[in-house]
Formats: structure tokens, sequence, C-alpha cells
């Protein structure tokens, strides 16, 4: 079975490309399987299930959903294997900007979309930095020019990665994006021993375990301060 991640802030278009996508593999006689991770609600797997993708959820409530997709993904491996999928499809929350999702060896993606500013690139860490694959989506909202832009900002952050235009709505692109993601396919088996690409979020400090008063005494852990004096 071949595993690839697919991740991207909130509302950029990842149900979309991955429904599309999805439907252009199937077309090739590929079984495909989803599992969503999410926060606290999503309708997703509905979508999924009306497509007739097999699909498990999975909702982080209160944990970071970093934490909660490697602390699950092994487990979901196993359940792709046992359905028999030829690719397993993960796909995040819509995660913050910080967030590190991606696994070593296993394709990774970024779906991201130009109505979130020009300088939106420069703004998300590893989530985009570290991605084989950047999909941006609502290209056919802003003008050719915006779209350049947009892309070669991408591209100043990525070099790397190969960026595809993908319309989540008509599915233009997703051909492309099902024919990379087909091709040369690393089996997976387990992902135990394996690495993140990059490290977490780091937090492990009072308000993690529950405190909610606002003040220094109630402050323990892992705590940063501004350096008000430097920003005067």
């Amino acid at each position: 079975m071949n595993l690839v991640t697919i991740s991207g802030p909130p509302s950029s278009g990842k149900t979309a490309v991955i429904l599309k996508t999805a439907a252009s593999l199937k077309d090739r006689g590929l079984k495909v399987g989803v599992v969503k991770f999410d926060c606290l609600h999503t309708d997703d797997d509905v979508l999924y299930a009306k497509a007739g993708i097999p699909v498990q959820k999975g909702l982080s409530g209160a944990m970071c959903p970093d934490h909660y997709f490697v602390s699950n993904i092994e487990e979901v491996v196993q359940w792709g294997r046992a359905e028999g999928f030829d690719l397993l499809i993960s796909e995040s929350a819509g995660l913050c900007n910080r967030c590190s999702p991606y696994v070593k060896e296993i394709k990774a993606i970024c779906v991201i979309d130009n109505l979130s500013g020009v300088n939106t690139p420069k703004k998300i860490g590893p989530m985009l930095k570290s991605a084989d694959i950047v999909a941006i989506t609502k290209g056919d909202i802003v003008s050719q020019a915006e779209r350049e832009v947009f892309a070669s900002r991408v591209n100043m952050v990525n070099p790397k990665a190969i960026i595809l235009h993908i319309n989540g709505l008509t599915g233009q692109g997703s051909y492309e994006l099902g024919t990379l993601l087909a091709d040369n396919p690393r089996e997976v088996e387990t992902l135990v021993g394996e690495q993140l690409r990059f490290t977490m979020p780091s937090a492990l400090c009072s308000y993690c375990l529950g405190e909610t008063r606002i003040g220094e005494s109630y402050q323990m852990g892992n705590v940063r301060k501004m350096n008000l004096e430097d920003n005067s």
C-alpha cells in the first residue's frame, strides 16, 4: 500500500482536491482510502462516503492535531493494509503555520490557496517548506498575474517542490496530481521506527494541563516571554 499525507491551512480546499484526485485514481483501477484528521468537528467523511471512498475520521479535541496524527498514523496504516488499499490518503486538520505533519520518505502534499495573500508562503513553516508537492487552489478567482506572483513566492520558500494549480470545483489539475501519486509508489507496511521530517510545535506548560488563570504565578513549564524593551 502506498501512503501520502496532505495538509494545509483551514479552508484551502484539501478535501475538494482529494475528492477530485481520488476520482481520477479510481478511474485507473486503484483502490483508494482516506483518513480524515480534524480538531472539533468535520463532515468531510460524509463527502468521502458519498463518493464511494472508504474513510475513517479522527477528532483530536483539545490535543494538538499534529500530536494526535502521529499517535494514530500507524494504526491507520494497518487499517488501510487490512482493507487492501492501493493508496491511503491522510488528510490533516486545517493546521497552523508552524505544524509539521509529514513523515520522511512518505510523499507529502501541501494545499494552499491563492486567496490567502502573496505574503502567506513566507509565514508558513515546515508544512510548506518540507512538502514534495504544493497544490495551489482557487486560481480561478484571481488574475493570471496574481497566480504567477503567488506561485513564485511558493517557489522561493520551497524551490524543490513540484507546484500544481488545481481547481477543486472542476477538477482541473487533479489528473496530473493523481499521476504523481500513482507513479513509483513506495510500499508501506509499517511506520514504526520512521521519523517526522521536522520537529512538531513544542509546548508543555500549565495551560496545556488545563490552567485558565492569567498571570506569571500561574505559568509553569515551557513558557516564552516577549522582550518588550527591544520592541520599543
